[in-house]
């Protein structure tokens, strides 16, 4: 009886964060469309006028916002991390959304870019109208998404001026909270606030996480990072750089990785290793305000990098102690982990559309992007899932009735040798209903088929249930 089950967005929604019950089960009922109808439009998703014109009117209502929509999954997200053991990363990083309108003022800008020369040889600009999304990912060291833990959004009207500041003053002297970089901080503080536990926490950024106040952060609240360095920062009594330093550091050994190249082939990669425990001193701007730290350097170099190529360089830095090279690989394997958090990104913009939003205002797109979220995450946590755990139950992932449409549409035999009864084996199915072809050779089902096999199913679903009902 599908219509009976209850759908799993149910568990995402928290209806008593809003101020009124009704947003929160209009809420609800969105998650649960759009999902139903990913990379659909709102019109799609919602089927006749009256339920679309409900969206259009929650997703303006001055009383909703983005904190009321992600407030149940955050709470989900908590109590997943509760029930898991070991070190769990939070993945940090920004992405903006990019739309064309009329009238910019209303959504605001994301950057300006060069549009080439005029007939004069003079240089044209343009504004780029869209939000950006700052948001914080929490997966396990398997790669097993468990949700999202913090999600800011902003336009650049706020910090307008920074640019023309930094011409006039040494930025490493301008306030953390004067500037954009401070929502590394304050995703770090509500993760932190919403897991409860800092010390199984490892946050992990790119090169824009090179924040010395990050780490103090850090270091204050308990937590722990891996972070990729992009600044030479003073090192020891300050005479010297991390950089020099680091260069009469001796080879701990080296380590084998794959990596895909532009044409999809996978090469196999030495990485020559470096580490070493090393005093790292803040700014000279901002050494009265900011301690010294105890920090471990990495770098992992590529060896005989092949001609054409740029050769693999990663150089890393966290407050974790390290005192063997397989305790240096693991915190290079944790920083490859950053990848998941650029796949999320993606299925927003691709499977979702997010970018393909009508709506006309910051606030309401932020709304809508918010659910998106949601449905993302689902889509990312169902293809790990199927990989970190392929034997568990598909009941985890799937309703009754959702395993009994894919049992009489998709045989079990040819999907990968997948156990039966397994979540691995109705992925498999779901996937091939999104097109994947599921021949032996072939590597794992990946995003963009889940997403649209979810969309297929649901259709097929609302027809089995018009057969039963009808």
């Amino acid at each position: 009886m599908p219509f009976l089950e209850e759908h799993w967005s149910h568990c995402e929604i928290d209806e008593s964060a809003f101020s009124d019950a009704r947003l929160g089960r209009r809420c609800g009922d969105l998650l649960c469309r759009l999902s139903d109808r990913m990379g659909g439009t709102i019109p799609l998703a919602c089927q006749d006028w009256a339920s679309t014109k409900a969206a259009y009117r929650f997703f303006s209502n001055p009383k909703v916002e983005e904190g009321d929509i992600l407030a149940g999954h955050f709470d989900a997200t908590k109590q997943r991390f509760a029930v898991t053991d070991g070190p769990i990363l939070v993945l940090q990083d920004t992405t903006e959304f990019t739309y064309q309108r009329r009238n910019s003022h209303a959504v605001g800008f994301t950057k300006s870019v060069n549009s080439g020369r005029d007939k004069a040889g003079r240089l044209r600009h343009h504004t780029v109208c869209g939000i950006l999304m700052h948001s914080s990912l929490v997966v396990t060291e398997d790669g097993l998404p468990l949700g999202l833990a913090a999600v800011k959004f902003w336009n650049r009207d706020k910090f307008k001026g920074t640019a023309q500041l930094k011409r006039k003053i040494n930025s490493t002297r301008v306030p953390i909270e004067a500037k954009e970089s401070v929502r590394w901080l304050d995703n770090l503080r509500q993760s932190m606030t919403l897991l409860g536990q800092p010390d199984r926490c490892v946050h992990v950024g790119d090169r824009e996480s090179d924040i010395y106040e990050l780490y103090c952060l850090a270091k204050d609240l308990g937590t722990h990072f891996v972070v990729r360095t992009v600044v030479d920062r003073l090192a020891g009594n300050g005479d010297h750089t991390v950089k020099s330093e680091m260069r009469e550091e001796p080879s701990a050994g080296t380590h084998s990785i794959e990596v895909r190249g532009d044409n999809d082939t996978v090469e196999q990669v030495t990485l020559d290793i470096q580490y070493k425990r090393i005093l790292v001193r803040p700014p000279i701007g901002k050494q009265k305000r900011y301690p010294a730290l105890d920090l471990t350097v990495i770098h992992a170099s590529e060896v005989g990098a092949p001609p054409g190529r740029k050769p693999i360089l990663w150089k890393l830095v966290t407050d974790l102690e390290v005192s063997s090279l397989e305790e240096a690989i693991e915190k290079i394997r944790w920083y490859a982990m950053r990848w998941k958090i650029e796949v999320f990104h993606k299925v927003l913009k691709s499977g979702c559309r997010a970018e393909d939003a009508r709506l006309r205002t910051a606030d309401r797109l932020a709304n809508l992007v918010a659910l998106f979220c949601i449905v993302s995450w689902r889509v990312l946590w169902m293809t790990m899932m199927a990989r970190a755990a392929p034997d568990a139950s598909p009941a985890i992932a799937f309703t009754t009735s959702e395993i009994n449409i894919l049992d009489r549409l998709v045989a079990d035999s040819g999907n990968r040798r997948a156990k039966r009864g397994t979540i691995q084996l109705y992925l498999t199915k779901l996937a091939r209903l999104g097109g994947y072809l599921a021949r032996t050779s072939d590597p794992p089902p990946g995003n963009t088929v889940v997403w649209r096999g979810l969309r297929r199913l649901a259709d097929i679903q609302i027809g089995v249930g018009l057969e039963t009902y009808g």
